[in-house]
């Protein structure tokens, strides 16, 4: 253990860095001292594993103690017989999975640790891909529910060839590059890294005599016409599944799903928060003053509402269970009117006569709110002299 390097100084950390800076440091040496980014040099794959090796006790935290504690003489119950072994000791393979992401975009790492993981061979049957369609509808398909025709450009099993992409009669050839495993292998000695062929594109085997229909790919572009029901209660974000209408399948696999994402149009009376409705309606100013009954649209036709005497502009009505059905089933919302006064227009000689007569009768009893806002206007404007004159 004498020989051994100190893990802190390998790493270029002190003792009292976090996790975090630890795995940031060995992150950025293990990038560089990668063997495969150094082919045939032994220094780089001994330096690659002593980092490996720190940063194993030092993510660690009771192995952390115990080298604080006792250095490399403390670890002798952490590893098994000969110390340190990195196909064996080294528990951190998902953080290296990552680093070794950002070498190789992602690449194959089935023999990380020369093991030689097994992978499923792309030869067999492919479900097809799962397909996103964004469809706008109006806002009385979302409250009434309805049905549309959708066409999907897609693309499907190529029925000529069976999705094999082989001209019939013919088949696939083994790949020479990759011997038919599908893979290479790069790297030596204790790391060995496995890479999707780069010529078969893992299928370990290539398409000679292609099918003419689809040039070679299985499959074949087409247009599928779908009749979508859009539930009652929808709204912009819900998302309705169509098992088996998104990509055909290949070699025998199924088809994948298509999932519709609703987008619901603004609509000129309505506004929708979760499962209730809101709307505003004008009233007459009389009506306002001396009360009666005035109709609110709701999504069942037109609602009796009663105005008390003296309503003012802005006060909500609530209509209980004349909101939108809730799309699960769970009953329906309800719906707020909110009512704003509108004063007469286009008024005649006889209403102008009429108001003015009325305006002459006027008391400040009568405008309660107009009177309350000037007696706060004329506080305000007190505190301000008094606040001057101090």
């Amino acid at each position: 253990m004498a020989d051994k390097k100190d893990y802190y100084q390998l790493l270029g950390v002190g003792k009292s860095s976090s996790s975090d800076e630890i795995k940031k440091a060995y992150r950025k040496l293990a990038m560089k001292w990668h063997p495969d980014r150094n082919p045939g040099n032994a220094e780089a794959e001994r330096t690659f594993k002593e980092l490996s090796e720190a940063y194993e006790v030092l993510s660690d935290d009771k192995k952390r103690r115990q080298y604080d504690q006792f250095g490399h003489d403390g670890l002798k119950s952490s590893f098994g017989p000969g110390g340190f072994d990195f196909q064996r000791d080294f528990t951190h393979a998902a953080d290296l999975q990552d680093i070794l992401g950002s070498i190789f975009g992602g690449g194959g790492l089935g023999d990380l640790f020369g093991g030689g993981g097994r992978r499923r061979s792309s030869n067999g049957p492919q479900r097809g891909a799962d397909l996103r369609f964004d469809l706008e509808i109006e806002f009385e398909e979302a409250a009434f529910g309805s049905r549309r025709e959708i066409a999907l450009p897609l693309t499907e099993e190529c029925g000529k060839c069976k999705g094999s992409g082989v001209k019939p009669g013919r088949s696939r050839e083994t790949c020479r590059h990759c011997g038919g495993r599908g893979a290479v292998v790069s790297g030596g000695g204790f790391f060995q890294v496995r890479q999707t062929c780069p010529v078969c594109g893992g299928a370990g085997s290539i398409v000679t005599s292609p099918c003419s229909d689809c040039g070679g790919s299985g499959r074949v572009k087409a247009r599928s016409r779908i009749t979508l029901k859009i539930p009652q209660g929808v709204e912009t974000g819900s998302r309705l599944r169509l098992a088996g209408k998104g990509e055909g399948g290949s070699r025998g696999g199924p088809p994948g799903d298509l999932y519709v994402v609703i987008h619901v149009a603004p609509h000129d009376v309505f506004e929708r928060r979760d499962d209730d409705l809101f709307c505003k309606i004008p009233i007459p100013a009389h009506v306002a003053a001396l009360g009666g009954d005035i109709e609110a649209p709701t999504t069942d036709g037109f609602a009796k509402l009663k105005i008390a005497p003296g309503t003012e502009t802005g006060k909500v009505f609530r209509l209980r269970g004349k909101g939108m059905t809730n799309v699960e089933g769970y009953g329906r919302g309800d719906l707020h009117v909110q009512v704003i006064v509108e004063p007469p227009a286009h008024l005649n000689s006889r209403q102008k006569k009429i108001l003015k007569e009325f305006a002459e009768t006027v008391e400040a009893g009568n405008y309660p709110l107009a009177e309350k806002a000037r007696e706060r206007a004329q506080a305000f404007f007190e505190k301000k002299q008094a606040i001057r004159q101090k």
